[in-house]
């Protein structure tokens, strides 16, 4: 039998992360799902044969196993794929303290896996066997959801429609823009008795002309005029939950920054927890003085000098 490649079957790198091979692995499942074969033989093998790859590499521990043997698979046939096998001479390959252990395969008649998947991981097809025999997982599908920023802060709820279906997404507060939530069992039926697929939903949350978000804190820039930065005085900021006054110290610098505890965002699924309001200070000077104005300017500068 021959060596296969599942890094080239899934079209993947062979240091490719696991989120990497999964990505992967659902683009080549939709595009060679039996849905969409209509009884194409060869559409069939390959989706067969990407499940087969995906059943070693979506799995750490098989994904070890199967790197160990790398370039050594014909030394590992030519032992004539024993039990007694040994894989002491392979552990620095797979990574130190590591060892494998390989149980015979024994005869297990016609297998939907390959005869060189059994012979390296024995009756682990008996998975894929079980799930050909309830039918084909029904196809994953995705949504994007667009939200504001106060949405996110507050939570909000989306329908979706779906195969003639509604589903109501609850979103909760702190939701963050870039993760996906995964529906189980939302997704396209199953053929033949497989369950359904899951449904993913994209989050996007839009930018915001006043706040910038930085994990769960906000951000915004404030300005401040002269003489409230050299005296001190109070001025009124805006957050997601209304206008607050601040105190702002004598003496404050321009692009100072100030820190409001818990008036950023939510954090996610832990209740009552929120980020901080990080206020950068712009100090703004006057551009249009009078002739009295320079003068008394001029008066002030002129007494630090003296000094």
């Amino acid at each position: 039998m021959d060596f296969k490649d599942y890094y080239e079957i899934l079209g993947v790198d062979k240091k490719a992360s696991q989120d990497e091979i999964k990505k992967a692995f659902r683009k080549l499942a939709v595009k060679y799902h039996p849905d969409k074969s209509n009884g194409d033989k060869a559409a069939e093998e390959k989706f067969k044969e990407i499940n087969e790859a995906y059943e070693v590499l979506g799995d750490p521990e098989k994904r070890k196993k199967y790197d160990t043997l790398g370039e050594n698979w014909r030394t590992y046939q030519q032992s004539g794929a024993q039990g007694g096998f040994d894989w002491s001479q392979f552990q620095q390959q797979g990574g130190a303290g590591q060892h494998y252990q390989y149980q015979g395969t024994g005869g297990f008649g016609e297998q939907d896996f390959s005869d060189f998947f059994s012979s390296i991981f024995g009756d682990m097809g008996g998975r894929f066997r079980q799930q050909r025999q309830s039918g084909f997982p029904g196809q994953d599908y995705q949504t994007d959801i667009t939200l504001t920023l106060e949405e996110a802060f507050n939570g909000s709820t989306r329908i979706i429609e779906l195969d003639g279906n509604k589903i109501r997404l609850n979103l909760k507060p702190g939701i963050k823009d870039g993760q996906v939530l995964r529906l189980p069992g939302k997704g396209g039926k199953g053929s033949g008795g497989g369950k359904a697929g899951d449904l993913y939903a994209n989050i996007f949350v839009r930018p915001h002309p006043l706040f910038e978000r930085q994990e769960n804190n906000l951000k915004q820039t404030i300005s401040v005029d002269l003489f409230t930065a050299v005296l001190g005085g109070d001025t009124e900021v805006q957050t997601l939950t209304g206008r607050l006054k601040v105190k702002i110290k004598a003496g404050t610098q321009s692009s100072g920054a100030l820190r409001l505890k818990g008036k950023g965002m939510p954090v996610y699924n832990e209740s009552g927890h929120f980020g901080d309001m990080i206020l950068e200070i712009k100090v703004s000077i006057p551009e249009h003085l009078t002739d009295e104005q320079r003068q008394q300017f001029e008066t002030l500068r002129n007494s630090f000098h003296s000094k």
